[in-house]
C-alpha cells in the first residue's frame, strides 16, 4: 500500500533520499518524466504543452525528527546519544519512544530519568530535551560509534496502521499524506493543463525547498497539499478544534504567513460543494504550509492550501481520517477540472 510505503518511509528534514526513491519511482510508472533540482525537490511536468495558467501543485517530502548531536562518554553516559530536533518537536512527548538512528535503522528508545529518582519539583513541568538521550543498548562510546555518528538523523519508529471507523495511525501524515494525494491526483487527472507537481524539501525548517521549486517553475496558480492541525477531542471548545476529523480537507482563510486570496479560497469552495466534496474552514491561524514561500516568488502567486486533517501532528503517532485523504484527492482532481474550463483565472 503506497500510504504505508510512504508514512514508514525515513525522511525527516534534509534527508529526504528514501522518500523521494518512492515518489520517482511512482512517477516513472506513470510515465512522467521527473527531475530533482540540487536541493533535492522532486519536480514533474504533465501537459506543459497545454494553453491555460501554470497550476503547481505541492507536497513537502520531509517529516519532523532528530539529529545526534554527542556520543556520551564515561562511566555514566558511555554510549547513550544526545540529540536536538529537526523540525518543531514538542519535548513532552519524547520519553519512552522508539525511534531509528540513521538511515540504517539502528534501533533506540528516548530515555530519562526514571520517576522514582527525580525530585518533586523534577514532576512539576516537562523534562527539557536536554535532558533526554537515545539509548541504542550500546555498552559504551566506542561501541556506539560502531554503528552511529553525530550527525546521523533519527525518526519515530512508528508502523502505519488502520484503526476502526476508517481511520489511520502513522509517523508522518505530515506531509507524506500530501505526497500521497498528489500522486494519486497526478495518476487520476488527464485533463490539458500545463501542471506541475512539486515535491519539496526542508518544509519543516522554512519552507526551502518550496521555494527554490517554485522559482523554478513560475506558477500562475499554486496550491499546497498538506496535513494540518486538528485537536477535536474531548472537552476541547469547537473555535479551538482547527479541523475535525472526518469532515473533508481543510481550506485556509489566513495562516501564519498567509491571507488567502479570498477569490481562489472561494472558488475551492464552491468547487466542493458543486460536487458534493465534504469540505471546511480551518479555524485558527497559527502555523503555516509551503504555500507561505511559493505565493512571493516574481510578481506573486495567487492559490492557497488544501489540507488533511491531522491529530497529534508532529508527534511519534498521528492519526488521519481516510475518508478526508480520499476527498482531498478528489477535491484536487475537481479543482484541476475547474481551472482547464476557465473556472478560475488568476
Amino acid at each position: 500500500m503506497l500510504l504505508k510505503e510512504l508514512t514508514e518511509a525515513f525522511g525527516p528534514t534534509g534527508f529526504e533520499d528514501e522518500v523521494r526513491r518512492v515518489v520517482r519511482r511512482e512517477l516513472e510508472a506513470m510515465g512522467l518524466a521527473a527531475r530533482t533540482d540540487v536541493l533535492g525537490n522532486v519536480i514533474v511536468q504533465k501537459g506543459d504543452d497545454h494553453a491555460g495558467p501554470r497550476v503547481m501543485l505541492d507536497a513537502h517530502m520531509d517529516e519532523v525528527g532528530l539529529m545526534v548531536t554527542h556520543i556520551g562518554e564515561g562511566r555514566d553516559e558511555g554510549g547513550l546519544l544526545r540529540f536536538r530536533p529537526l523540525g518543531g518537536v514538542d519535548p513532552r512527548v519524547l520519553v519512552s519512544k522508539p525511534v531509528w538512528v540513521g538511515e540504517s535503522r539502528i534501533a533506540g528508545v528516548i530515555g530519562a530519568k526514571p520517576i522514582h529518582l527525580q525530585q518533586p519539583t523534577d514532576r512539576e513541568k516537562p523534562i527539557p530535551m536536554e535532558q533526554l538521550y537515545i539509548d541504542i543498548g550500546a555498552r559504551d562510546a566506542d561501541d556506539a560509534r560502531r554503528h552511529v555518528k553525530p550527525g546521523d538523523p533519527v525518526v519515530f519508529a512508528t508502523e502505519y496502521q488502520e484503526l476502526s471507523h476508517g481511520m489511520a495511525k502513522a509517523k508522518s501524515f505530515d506531509d507524506r499524506v500530501g505526497c500521497y494525494i498528489l500522486l494519486e491526483a497526478l495518476r487520476r487527472w488527464q485533463g490539458t493543463l500545463p501542471v506541475f507537481g512539486a515535491f519539496t524539501v526542508q518544509e519543516e525548517i522554512g519552507l526551502r525547498g518550496a521555494h527554490a521549486a517554485a522559482y523554478q517553475i513560475q506558477p500562475d496558480i499554486a496550491i499546497a497539499i498538506e496535513g494540518t492541525v486538528a485537536h477535536d477531542v474531548v472537552d476541547t471548545p469547537s473555535h479551538g478544534q482547527s479541523t475535525v476529523l472526518g469532515k473533508g480537507p481543510a481550506l485556509t482563510v489566513q495562516d501564519g504567513l498567509t491571507i488567502a486570496n479570498r477569490r481562489f479560497a472561494e472558488f475551492l469552495w464552491e468547487t466542493a460543494k458543486s460536487r458534493n466534496i465534504p469540505v471546511q474552514w480551518r479555524r485558527v491561524k497559527g502555523g503555516s504550509n509551503d504555500f507561505g514561500a511559493i505565493h512571493r516568488i516574481g510578481k506573486g502567486v495567487v492559490g492557497g492550501a488544501i489540507s488533511v486533517p491531522v491529530r497529534y501532528i508532529h508527534a511519534p503517532t498521528q492519526v488521519v481520517s481516510l475518508d478526508d485523504v480520499k476527498h482531498a484527492i478528489d477535491l484536487v482532481v475537481a479543482v484541476l477540472d475547474e481551472i482547464a474550463k476557465g473556472g478560475f483565472r488568476p
